[in-house]
């Protein structure tokens, strides 16, 4: 019995919001601190990602982009209080990229340009968490990113047609959220990680 790719991506999505909920639990018991930016800021771009990736064709791999909404925006509330990390330059760019990828949407008429424009600054949000993760791994919740990779991995396997307009959101996944799950389990001197 095969298993169609909208049954995949919704098992991919799923897994994602256990990710989410994984790291709301731990952020709650005070085991990690989110960076404020970064979140709000995923929150921002993970909306702009959903609508350029389902304009540009996703539908199976949808259920990943919504998780990527909804987990950041929890996360960004409660950031509030849980959180760590102010407004800077970086997150001013970040911002403006949005709108930047927004304006290269309507100027060209593509969705895919838009996309790769939103994941070009999803990657400068997370810079904050990377750098994080590789200086203080214990403010990061290993078991909920290492359940994201998981997902994105199997959202890889959601696409039943390969075309880079569906496939680089997920490919991207797999390389970003593997490099900060990696970073999280480097080995380190002592003085870092404590």
């Amino acid at each position: 019995m095969e298993i169609s790719g909208n049954s995949i991506g919704i098992i991919a999505g799923l897994l994602s919001f256990l990710a989410y909920f994984l790291y709301i639990m731990s952020m709650l018991k005070g085991q990690c601190q989110p960076n404020r930016m970064t979140w709000w800021t995923l929150t921002v771009i993970g909306v702009a990602v959903a609508i350029s990736y389902y304009a540009s064709g996703a539908r199976q791999t949808m259920w990943i982009a919504l998780a990527y909404v909804a987990g950041p925006l929890i996360i960004s509330l409660l950031s509030f209080r849980y959180g760590e990390g102010g407004w800077g330059k970086l997150e001013r760019f970040c911002l403006l990229g949005v709108a930047a990828s927004l304006l290269l949407w309507w100027i060209f008429k593509s969705p895919v340009v838009a996309l790769v424009a939103n994941l070009t600054v999803d990657f400068f949000a997370l810079v904050p968490t990377i750098t994080k993760s590789i200086s203080r791994p214990k403010g990061e919740d290993r078991i909920a990113w290492i359940i994201t990779v998981i997902s994105s991995i199997i959202n890889l396997f959601a696409l039943e047609q390969w075309a880079f307009s569906l496939a680089v959101y997920p490919l991207y996944l797999i390389i970003i959220n593997g490099f900060i799950t990696t970073t999280l389990f480097w080995p380190r001197k002592r003085a870092i990680t404590e």
